[in-house]
């Protein structure tokens, strides 16, 4: 899972990479941010992922793992056209907010968005029969045509257009990628059923829309108050330090349902052994970033973004900071109903406030969620620490 996401997080990093190229800082801001929107929906779709995959590895029986996932299906599919069809309405002041030229490009990602929902069950699917090697084969596989398809039609004069047309007919490849069939019910097999509740419905949505907020909020902020030069410049920031994200959240992929599934000490091997990948993962990327800026920066973008070379490792330390946090805040949920997630849910609304009220310059932009992540980071691991402590005070009587 790890190995695949890497080379997810490297595709999707080649596309931006030569959109960045192509278009120039000015238009690839338009390109960062129609990305940033789909990262934005994909709360929807990435709930439907996280309980789909919570409750198909929860049930023993191959009944209980059929009931889930056809009925989690028929919900994503009605939600993804409405998604689709309320982008289509509001493509006008959504264009005019981002300051987009052509508001003809929201309809064009909405087609992709109407199958991005679904796209996430039968994720979860895969992922809850921890099927990992036909997850990444389907990651792996959309990102490939999205590359291929965004160079083609910009090299042909599409531009913008070509490289939004290009997400959207990824999403619909990887609908369209066979994964490992649902198996089929075993005859006089127990009819048992656990199914998803709402409850742990609410908490995925309330905590993905936490967390893409988080991710993506700035981008479309700086691109709503600096000009497209600047917004361009600091996109092409958040593009390096996203792939740590991206590679962290493999690893709280594959954690997330052998939690769900563990019990007792297990589980805490489980929590220990992610963090400590994340945390090693994190320290050797910001050092990666801090020594070797100016290379990274030319080797990456051209020198067309050299200016950006001090953000670099500071937007790494913010994204560092956040994993962290998540994989505390998943592991908790794959196992209860957990409050973590309104708590990163007030964090990103600060995080909001804040970006609005200190954007004097980039680095301010910054700074700001450095210093929020390193907060929620203290907050959701303050429980864990208790626990520790308990622990060692248990075994020291």
């Amino acid at each position: 899972m790890l190995l695949g996401s890497v080379l997810v997080a490297s595709i999707n990093f080649g596309f931006n990479v030569s959109m960045a190229r192509l278009l120039g800082p000015a238009l690839f801001a338009q390109v960062a941010a129609m990305v940033t929107l789909l990262m934005l929906f994909s709360s929807v779709s990435l709930s439907f992922q996280m309980v789909c995959a919570k409750f198909v590895a929860r049930n023993g029986s191959t009944r209980g793992k059929l009931a889930v996932f056809h009925n989690l299906r028929r919900a994503a599919w009605m939600i993804g056209f409405t998604i689709a069809i309320v982008l289509t309405i509001a493509r006008n002041p959504i264009a005019r907010y981002l300051r987009m030229p052509d508001a003809w490009l929201l309809v064009v990602f909405a087609l992709g968005m109407a199958f991005y929902t679904p796209l996430g069950v039968k994720r979860g699917n895969m992922q809850g029969l921890c099927a990992f090697p036909a997850l990444s084969r389907n990651f792996i596989l959309e990102a490939i045509s999205k590359l291929v398809i965004a160079i083609v039609l910009v090299e042909l004069g599409y531009g913008v257009m070509g490289a939004v047309g290009a997400i959207s007919a990824s999403i619909f490849a990887a609908m369209l990628i066979p994964g490992p069939k649902v198996p089929a019910a075993i005859e006089g097999e127990s009819v048992e059923v656990i199914p998803a509740s709402l409850g742990e419905g609410m908490q995925a949505i309330v905590f993905f829309v936490g967390q893409v907020i988080i991710n993506n909020i700035d981008i479309i902020l700086v691109k709503h108050f600096f000009t497209a030069e600047l917004a361009g410049l600091y996109a092409a920031v958040a593009l390096v330090g996203r792939v740590l994200y991206f590679a962290a959240w493999s690893i709280v992929s594959a954690m997330f349902p052998i939690s769900a599934a563990a019990k007792g000490e297990d589980n805490k091997h489980v929590l220990f052994l992610s963090l400590l990948i994340v945390l090693l993962m994190s320290v050797a990327f910001i050092a990666v970033l801090a020594l070797f800026p100016g290379f990274i920066i030319r080797l990456v973008l051209g020198e067309g973004f050299r200016s950006a070379e001090p953000l670099l490792s500071l937007y790494a330390t913010a994204t560092g900071l956040y994993a962290l946090a998540v994989v505390l805040m998943t592991y908790e949920m794959s196992h209860k109903i957990a409050n973590t997630g309104w708590l990163q849910l007030v964090v990103s609304g600060a995080l909001v406030f804040l970006i609005y009220t200190f954007h004097s310059n980039l680095r301010k932009v910054i700074v700001v969620q450095i210093a929020l992540m390193a907060l929620m980071l203290l907050l959701v691991s303050l429980p864990f620490l208790h626990s520790i402590r308990r622990l060692r005070w248990k075994e020291s009587i």
